[in-house]
């Protein structure tokens, strides 16, 4: 049975496949809200410094023809590969101005997590092959080091400003200054594309955990952000012509523009539609209020442990003045039907949506309708998005609702694959009769609205061994192979456990080594050991919150596999005695 969206939702316009994604954002004989009448795109919640849209647009430009001749690349000559940019960066409001400067070159765009070790941003580097690296002056020391030892040159490592960052070192060149000195050059020649080249062409190099070994990189098209970029505005597009078709929205950009979910949905979607995005560079509680208070914020796009934060902090929120909000929209993770009823008991009149998606699609793929709210599911299918589930078992395809199944997912906004990894696209990957078709590894089912006219997708379990922290994708596997080159681990495993704030949060069961066995250290000084030898390797989201319990031995199939399931059940266990016994 193939699930598509309802028939309330309008079917999907045809989506280009031969316009890059800086034409397809400007240009609005593609259906963006006219330029001349959008809001301010971006403007910084700290400062108040703001771009307009007509401004923006000319950014792109000036930008583009500096990219061009600092970097010595020509729009028509070679592949995309040969010009990729990373941005390791907090937000800031020419983020995209950058990211689609990069594209106009016909480049592709690397953003990397801003809580990434100099380790993980040195492999990202090498990996993607980049040319450039855009950063901000607090985490230049990281960006230095880790250019050093991926071989790119420190002339080629470039500032975007932020407030309150001072005097920039002289010798690298800020954003600002680019944008100055394009102002002179000469228009860059249009890019020339063959017929579909948007469908095949890279335009972002994401990075997504896989469940073993470092982080892949997504290959993302022009195509695939302008699929769900149409996707996401079509679904959305009744709600908001009800408020009057020239209603335009005040957007919260607090999310990392890094992260598949703040570069579609808030950076691409809202500008397309004119609206306006308070761009935040990270969470703290009374900042973030009084930037929805000051710009009078409609739509908050949150990941769950800052929707948790806000429903345990109702004190505080009463000193702000929130009459602006009309929306929160959380994706990452899934938000717990209680925290839901605690918002709302403190704001009855806020619609709280939830969407499921993955970098794999681009993002979304389906979101709560705020015609039809159900607290604890994903919501409905968007427009061109079908779905497939399959039971991991028997292999067969599910045919009836409430029956769960792994998720696949058949959509223009499904990926090109991963960069340099055969075997995981063809993992990722399986072709029907119906087209091709992604393989999520989360398990779900489809269950009809409480009036029986309405399909939702409810997230029941996870496939895929991956922890999400923070909206963060976390591999196992990947901190166990950090953990075995501690002196003192001789074998280990890594699984998630439940967090008030985080949503889940790693784990790990050790064994002891030889060498840890005989050694004076106490099990408490052994774990404090452990625990820094990850700090000092990973990003703080990967540290191992969850403590370490030592065992005699790892639970493991007789294939060898580790029986994560065996410890998650050990753990509720655990955790159910020590409930009985409070």
């Amino acid at each position: 049975m193939t699930f598509k969206a309802p028939s309330f939702v309008p079917p999907l316009p045809d989506v280009p496949d031969t316009v890059p994604l800086p034409e397809f954002m400007f240009d609005e004989q593609y259906g963006r809200y006219p330029v001349s009448k959008s809001r301010d795109a971006y403007t910084c919640g700290l400062t108040g410094a703001s771009i307009s849209s007509q401004e923006q647009k000319a950014r792109v430009t000036y930008l583009a023809r500096a990219l061009a001749e600092e970097l010595g690349w020509s729009v028509n000559e070679g592949s995309e590969f040969d010009k990729v940019a990373g941005i390791f960066a907090l937000n800031t409001i020419d983020i995209m101005t950058l990211n689609w400067a990069i594209l106009s070159i016909n480049g592709v765009s690397s953003p990397a997590n801003a809580a990434y070790s100099v380790e993980e941003l040195r492999h990202q580097l090498h990996f993607s092959g980049c040319k450039a690296l855009f950063t901000v002056a607090s985490l230049l020391p990281v960006a230095l080091e880790a250019a050093t030892l991926a071989g790119l040159s420190h002339e080629r490592i470039y500032i975007c400003e932020m407030p309150g960052d001072g005097v920039y070192p002289g010798h690298h060149k800020t954003i600002s200054e680019l944008i100055d000195r394009g102002k002179d050059l000469p228009s860059l020649e249009p890019i020339r594309w063959t017929k579909g080249q948007g469908a095949r062409q890279t335009a972002f190099l994401c990075y997504s955990s896989g469940t073993s070994g470092l982080p892949k990189a997504v290959m993302i098209s022009h195509r695939n952000v302008i699929a769900n970029t149409i996707q996401s505005c079509t679904f959305e597009k009744a709600s908001r012509d009800s408020r009057g078709l020239d209603y335009r929205d005040v957007a919260l950009g607090l999310l990392p523009q890094s992260h598949i979910y703040g570069l579609v949905i808030i950076a691409h979607a809202s500008t397309w539609r004119g609206d306006q995005v308070i761009i935040l560079p990270k969470f703290e509680l009374k900042p973030y209020l009084s930037a929805i208070a000051k710009y009078g914020i409609n739509t908050l796009y949150l990941v769950p442990p800052i929707a948790i934060n806000m429903a345990n902090s109702s004190d505080v929120m009463r000193s702000y003045d929130l009459g602006s909000v009309r929306q929160i929209y959380s994706g990452a993770a899934p938000l717990a039907k209680e925290v839901t009823d605690k918002l709302l008991t403190q704001h009855p009149n806020w619609v709280i949506r939830q969407a499921y998606g993955l970098t794999e699609s681009s993002t979304v793929v389906s979101s709560t309708s705020p015609y039809d709210i159900w607290p604890g599911s994903s919501g409905c299918l968007l427009p061109g998005c079908e779905v497939k589930l399959i039971d991991t078992e028997s292999e067969k395809e599910v045919t009836g609702y409430g029956e769960a199944g792994e998720i696949l997912v058949k959509s223009p906004a499904v990926v090109l694959g991963y960069l340099k990894n055969e075997k995981a696209t063809q993992d990722a990957f399986v072709d029907l009769p119906e087209g091709r078709f992604l393989k999520t590894g989360d398990k779900g089912e489809f269950r009809l609205s409480p009036d029986g006219k309405v399909e939702h997708l409810w997230i029941v379990d996870r496939i895929k061994e991956l922890i999400k922290v923070m909206g963060h994708q976390v591999a196992p596997a990947e901190l166990e192979a950090c953990l075995l080159n501690h002196s003192a681990v001789a074998d280990c495993a890594v699984t998630s456990i439940f967090d008030n704030m985080a949503g889940e949060v790693p784990k790990a069961y050790v064994v002891k080594s030889c060498n840890a066995l005989v050694s004076p250290k106490s099990d408490e000084a052994l774990r404090d050991d452990i625990l820094d030898h990850i700090r000092r390797q990973k990003a703080r989201y990967k540290w191992i919150t969850g403590g370490i319990e030592f065992l005699d031995v790892i639970p493991k199939s007789p294939s060898g596999k580790i029986l994560r399931r065996v410890l998650r059940d050990k753990e509720q266990e655990r955790r159910r005695a020590v409930g009985a016994k409070l």
